[in-house]
């Protein structure tokens, strides 16, 4: 049985052009191309196609995925290989889901006080994120900035890391004050701010205005690092980007 492309995008979510594009860098060829143009698929390449949105899921690039599954010969092994990585990741987003219950309750114990003096232990903010999830996208754009800060990670002793994890977490509270006391985001209070995270992100890799910008982006647009900063501060995400944005376009352009 074969389906149309039309068929496998509503089946999949996966849209038409997506496919195509697939199909045009090789990493899903349909079984066979009608007369009339229209792209076909049958049973395997609907079961390759879940294998690519598997590892998507898992954050690979393109061509990573494309790498892995034209390695692989044991289709029911691989299958069992995505199965343990997802209940991994089932895991991880269980820590997830406790770090930011327990920071809501450490956070909520401390109002009509300093919200900011309830967080104890700064570095339980960070349990169970994983930075490295990100790794495949920024493997691809910036792959010289990318390769810096694996070798920088790789050199930092565990203690390193967690003073590291607890410098972030005072740049945050001290941006999220700024935030409370109405502080524009151009104003030199802030920008000295954004200078140290500046700085504190130049210790893995060296972004560009264009890059920093990105990270700045990244901040709002991925749920995880924006429930990071707004479960500091309601809103802290948008106010870093902003001032990330102020100063890339003054320091770094």
């Amino acid at each position: 049985m074969a389906w149309s492309i039309a068929d496998v995008a509503r089946m999949s979510g996966v849209t038409s052009r997506t496919l195509r594009h697939y199909d045009e860098i090789g990493l899903l060829p349909p079984a066979w191309i009608g007369s009339n143009g229209h792209r076909y698929y049958e049973e395997a390449e609907l079961l390759r196609l879940q294998q690519i949105l598997l590892l998507r899921e898992l954050d690979l690039g393109l061509r990573e995925i494309q790498a892995v599954l034209d390695s692989q010969v044991d289709q029911l092994a691989a299958l069992r290989e995505h199965h343990r990585r997802l209940l991994a990741e089932r895991d991880r987003l269980e820590t997830l889901a406790r770090t930011v219950g327990r920071t809501i309750a450490e956070l909520e114990e401390g109002k009509g006080n300093s919200d900011m003096a309830k967080i104890d232990r700064p570095e339980n903010l960070f349990e169970g994120f994983e930075p490295g999830r990100h790794e495949a996208e920024a493997r691809e754009r910036w792959p010289k900035q990318w390769e810096q800060s694996q070798r920088a990670i790789a050199g930092m002793t565990a203690e390193e890391m967690e003073q590291w994890q607890r410098e972030v977490t005072a740049q945050m509270i001290r941006m999220a004050e700024l935030m409370v006391a109405g502080t524009p985001v151009a104003d030199p209070a802030a920008q000295a701010e954004v200078d140290a995270h500046y700085q504190g992100v130049c210790r893995f890799w060296t972004p560009c205005a264009a890059a920093y910008k990105g990270l700045g982006q990244t901040y709002v647009d991925d749920p995880e690092f924006r429930t990071n900063f707004d479960r500091i501060a309601d809103g802290l995400a948008t106010y870093q980007r902003d001032a990330m944005a102020v100063y890339a376009d003054a320091r770094l352009s």
